[in-house]
């Protein structure tokens, strides 16, 4: 085998939409009671790209883009004498891939070849795995629409190679030609297979954002939607409440993002229903989705399975991952991200939500608990990181790796705050002048260099000033409605220009009201 080392890595608005548009083409109305009616079926094939530096079964640079056919070499082209040789580094992100999504790897798996014709397949047969996969029986958890832990069965993870290119348009000649590139011929997949579980559009969504979430975490791949890296295709079928039998499916293809793919998804079960409601049968096909008309159109007829003869590839023998190889495997394993959350809610005392931002990104969770161990508060970090600089960040258009914020800003804002030398009003002022000045915490609190009022007699003066000009509300601290005591808190924080100490303000005020005894 050879090694090679891995290369760098309004939603319910659109529904709706749908909903309206299945309504309008279909004889039956479709109420909601007799959307209720329904069971839907629904099952994924997701083909991910494996990021390896060199191709599945040849030295061919693995590698997004550059000039067509130009990654290609004898082997990838299918050329006759040319012999594949299994890329080390791929079995191994294979593997990982499996275990991360809870599946047992098989010792002994065998390639095939899966044989049919297209102009993008040189070889006339991609290099695949049938009857003999290197995983199976996993399982994904998502929340159903309850709001309970869901587990959504996988029934294999097998390895492949990708197929070339088709390139329908972008030349002068593309209404009569198409031409072809073989440069992502050769590339390493992996082909996930969900059971057929899933029951809802959303739990689609969910499931595929575990799934990359957990991909991105172990770095087998880099998901990247737009370039093919993660590609899904969703078989969805309909069946009466109660029946044995599942319903026709129709597979959909061609869906770019997961958001698309919730609404083709949303939109296909009601399209079935309202055929069945009509009196009509659904067909088994596969289906494209148009993202700009919000539907699904007929691909081809999909009435017999394909027989792709699959027979045992004569150039690669049988695929043996021992237990002694699995192990160095998993010793590449990094905390995954369910188990990384609770850990982190529990050592950080952070929220459940807060978490869930925080661990998003592999990357970002790294950069926060580096922070969290240089900060006083690792809480106050983290609730800096998931709502003032997120919320400047969106506004300002920016991802987090591009905050004019570093995330030893953050550590020193948090610890300035957290001390109580600065309020949190001056905290926001800063951070706004660090975005807007395109500047660093450090650097823009040593220019600003914010002076908070803590001397007790300065404080207590403005507090006096306060407590004269509001007798209403004075009258009501004194009859038992201590909650007062916020408003003349923020009285006194409007006349020092937020410059107050909050802890020595919080004391003081309590400590003059009460000193005013009861009515």
């Amino acid at each position: 085998m050879q090694k090679a080392g891995g290369r760098a890595p309004c939603v319910s608005l659109c529904l709706t939409l749908v909903r309206i548009r299945v309504i309008m083409s279909t004889a039956t109305a479709l109420t909601p009671e007799i959307l209720a009616k329904y069971q839907p079926v629904i099952g994924l094939e997701v083909h991910v790209q494996l990021l390896t530096a060199s191709k599945a079964f040849c030295g061919c640079v693995n590698q997004y883009g550059g000039e067509p056919n130009t990654h290609v070499c004898p082997t990838c082209l299918g050329l006759p004498g040319a012999l594949p040789v299994l890329n080390r580094r791929a079995v191994e992100f294979a593997v990982l891939a499996a275990k991360a999504i809870n599946c047992e790897i098989r010792e002994t798996s065998v390639f095939s070849r899966k044989n049919y014709f297209y102009p993008d397949s040189p070889k006339g047969y991609q290099i695949s795995q049938f009857d003999k996969p290197i995983a199976e029986n996993g399982w994904i958890e998502v929340l159903d629409a309850a709001g309970m832990p869901k587990r959504i069965g996988v029934t294999r993870l097998h390895m492949e190679e990708d197929a070339g290119k088709s390139i329908h348009d972008g030349f002068a000649d593309s209404v009569a030609k198409t031409y072809i590139d073989l440069n992502r011929c050769g590339t390493p997949l992996v082909e996930i297979v969900s059971e057929p579980d899933l029951r809802t559009a959303d739990e689609v969504f969910e499931y595929l954002t575990k799934l990359k979430e957990i991909l991105l975490y172990t770095g087998v791949s880099d998901c990247n939607m737009e370039e093919g890296s993660l590609r899904c295709d969703a078989n969805v079928s309909v069946m009466l409440k109660g029946a044995k039998e599942y319903g026709t499916k129709a597979e959909v293809k061609n869906v770019n993002s997961f958001r698309y793919i919730r609404a083709a998804v949303e939109y296909e079960i009601e399209r079935q229903i309202g055929v069945i409601e009509d009196g009509g049968r659904v067909v088994q096909e596969s289906r494209l989705w148009n993202s700009g008309e919000g539907r699904t159109y007929s691909m081809r007829s999909k009435e017999q399975a394909h027989d792709y003869r699959y027979f045992p590839e004569p150039d690669l023998p049988p695929l043996v991952v021992g237990a002694e190889w699995q192990a160095e495997i998993l010793k590449q394993m990094p905390e995954l991200p369910e188990a990384r959350r609770a850990r982190m809610i529990a050592e950080y005392e952070i929220s459940t939500q807060d978490a869930a931002t925080l661990t998003a990104e592999r990357e970002f969770a790294d950069r926060f608990e580096a922070a969290a161990k240089k900060a006083k508060s690792p809480k106050r970090v983290a609730a800096l990181l998931t709502s003032e600089l997120t919320m400047r960040l969106r506004l300002a258009g920016l991802e987090p790796e591009q905050s004019p914020v570093s995330m030893d800003g953050v550590v020193m804002a948090a610890d300035l705050a957290e001390s109580g030398e600065i309020s949190s009003k001056i905290l926001k002022q800063l951070l706004d002048i660090c975005f807007e000045k395109g500047e660093d915490f450090a650097a823009v609190y040593e220019r600003e260099k914010p002076q908070q009022i803590s001397d007790t007699g300065a404080i207590e003066g403005m507090i006096d000033e306060v407590i004269a000009a509001n007798p209403k509300q004075v009258e009501q601290y004194r009859g038992g409605k201590k909650t007062v005591a916020a408003f003349f808190v923020g009285q006194v924080m409007r006349v020092s220009k937020g410059q107050a100490n909050p802890a020595v303000l919080n004391e003081l005020v309590t400590k003059k009201l009460d000193a005013l005894g009861p009515i």
